[in-house]
């Protein structure tokens, strides 16, 4: 293995260190900015739990413990998850500087207010599920409760009911974001997500059953906004297409120049596949002339004599098939080669004539080379033909020759 191999493992091996040392470094402080809030707010844990089973006391009912350390466990439980959302925005901040470096500009300006906008809308379908949904939940569902029963439920159940509808409601609230994130990636078009409004209607209501209680109230207070935040996704995605448009033409530039800059380093590194020079093509072309002009000499030999109609001499016999034992026929890969050679001519023809007409001038060095250029295609072009006419004589000649000898 070389020195420059060799020192690339090396390079991608460190570059490779330094990202992990990097995501432990933002892990660490998500990790902390949580455990600060949660420090913050440990000392007021019951508090915190009274205010978030409002919904519920505040109907007349009395909660219940059944769990031997559920009054310790459960209120800290809802504190540790109360801080990991206040420091949400600073998870989301980590999060990102670490993904930015990796971006383009044009993708960081689109993902920027997405990435801001999902934070936003997440909190608010926290809070229409703790003020509209909760409120509205716990004032119908004891109106089913039997009269030989006693509606107290347990606080760890309910944490977990509450932060299940929070869950689902903050996601649910995510549906401009993801309309829009669809549209932005190719996957779809407003038009189509237009056409298919009433199978989103229908889905938003099948969500709304399987993720809330077997009520038509909560299936409908989810199923509605869901909708109506996919209407506000199709809407805003017309003020995202200038963006979604742009980025996809800086795309383009981007792999262009990307494929430009890998031919030129194949072009240093001796790649003369990509070599599309005049130079190269009109050399292509004179190796080939070279290749031919034992075959005409030959050739010659035998047109000369067959005209005449006289028989060949000794010498002249000799001297044909010495030349045809010189001659090696050429093969498909030297006619593909030349037929590549060829091309290229014609490609470096046409380009230094446009290069050159976009300037607004062609200079005398420029127009020798373009007639050079295009003089040598015409001369191989004919050679081709004369060398294909000579071998379809010099078989028929072959042929008349075993006649006579017959």
């Amino acid at each position: 293995m070389s020195n420059t191999e060799t020192s690339a493992e090396d390079s991608k091996l460190t570059s490779f260190v330094s990202h992990l040392i990097e995501l432990r470094d933002r892990l660490l402080r998500m990790v902390i900015a949580v455990g600060a809030v949660f420090i913050i707010l440990a000392p007021f844990a019951k508090h915190v739990y009274d205010i978030f089973a409002a919904p519920l006391t505040n109907t007349g009912v009395q909660m219940i413990s059944i769990s031997v350390a559920a009054p310790f466990l459960v209120p800290y439980k809802l504190t540790l998850m109360l801080a990991f959302l206040i420091a949400l925005p600073y998870v989301f901040y980590q999060a990102w500087q670490f993904i930015a470096p990796g971006l383009y500009k044009h993708e960081k300006r689109l993902v920027v207010p997405l990435l801001g906008s999902s934070v936003i809308l997440f909190y608010l379908g926290v809070l229409f599920a703790y003020f509209v949904l909760l409120k509205m939940m716990f004032t119908v569902i004891p109106m089913f409760l039997p009269e030989s029963a006693v509606y107290s439920p347990d606080i760890g159940e309910y944490l977990d009911f509450v932060m299940m509808m929070f869950i689902a409601f903050g996601f649910s609230f995510e549906m401009p974001i993801a309309t829009i994130l669809l549209i932005s990636t190719g996957t779809t078009t407003a038009e189509s997500l237009a056409k298919k409004r009433p199978y989103v209607i229908v889905g938003a209501f099948v969500v709304g059953m399987i993720l809330t209680p077997p009520d038509v109230i909560s299936q409908i207070l989810l199923a509605v906004p869901m909708w109506l935040l996919f209407e506000l996704g199709l809407f805003l995605s017309k003020f995202f297409n200038q963006r979604i448009k742009e980025a996809g033409e800086a795309r383009e530039t981007m792999n262009k120049e990307a494929r430009e800059k890998a031919d030129l380093e194949a072009l240093e590194a001796g790649d003369d596949s990509l070599d599309r020079s005049p130079a190269k093509a009109a050399g292509a072309v004179a190796g080939t002339a070279a290749a031919t002009s034992i075959a005409d000499q030959a050739n010659a030999l035998w047109s000369d004599s067959d005209e005449s109609g006289e028989d060949y001499t000794d010498a002249e016999e000799q001297r044909a098939y010495e030349a045809f034992e010189e001659y090696n026929p050429r093969s498909e890969e030297d006619l593909d080669a030349e037929l590549d050679a060829i091309e290229a001519e014609e490609f470096a023809a046409e380009q230094a004539a446009l290069d050159a007409e976009l300037a607004g001038k062609v200079t005398d060095s420029e127009a020798e080379l373009i007639e050079k250029v295009e003089s040598d295609i015409e001369e191989a072009k004919s050679e081709d033909a004369a060398l294909s006419t000579d071998t379809d004589d010099q078989s028929e000649s072959d042929k008349s020759g075993d006649d006579k000898s017959l």
